[in-house]
């Protein structure tokens, strides 16, 4: 089990290193999800813009803070600060960072669910934002 665990880490930080564009992350997170579901079957843009708009059990949502639209400029609730497009449409510069990319989830999915991501959830959100124009 150790040995499991020990090479799904390292194939994940090695991948993680490599992923410079939103395609390369969801590749990177479908490898994850299949790691962690082994019926894992694709992504859904559909269920990504359920979790984007919905609450999960907290009083935020992705698009309290992101907006209704994630191709346009939002605003954090709590410190007001601008925050760019998520949309990588509208934004270039996302998910193209890999400490970035892993920065913003660990701290968003924790605001927003009260625990981290899984690779499913992560990979839907990438594909509703992919179809954002």
């Amino acid at each position: 089990m150790r040995f499991l665990l020990t090479a799904v880490l390292l194939s994940v930080a090695t991948v993680s290193v490599q992923a410079e564009t939103p395609t390369d992350f969801q590749n990177l997170y479908a490898a994850q999800a299949k790691q962690e579901n082994p019926a894992f079957a694709g992504f859904s843009a559909e269920q990504g813009q359920r979790f984007y708009a919905n609450t999960h059990g907290k009083e935020w949502s992705c698009a309290t803070c992101h907006g209704r639209t994630p191709s346009a400029i939002g605003q954090h609730t709590a410190t007001g600060k601008t925050i760019a497009p998520l949309a990588p449409a509208a934004n270039a510069e996302r998910f193209t960072r890999p400490n970035k990319v892993e920065k913003w989830f660990k701290r968003n999915c924790n605001e927003v669910l009260d625990r981290p991501c899984t690779a499913q959830e992560k990979g839907d959100l990438l594909a509703y934002l992919l179809t954002v124009r």
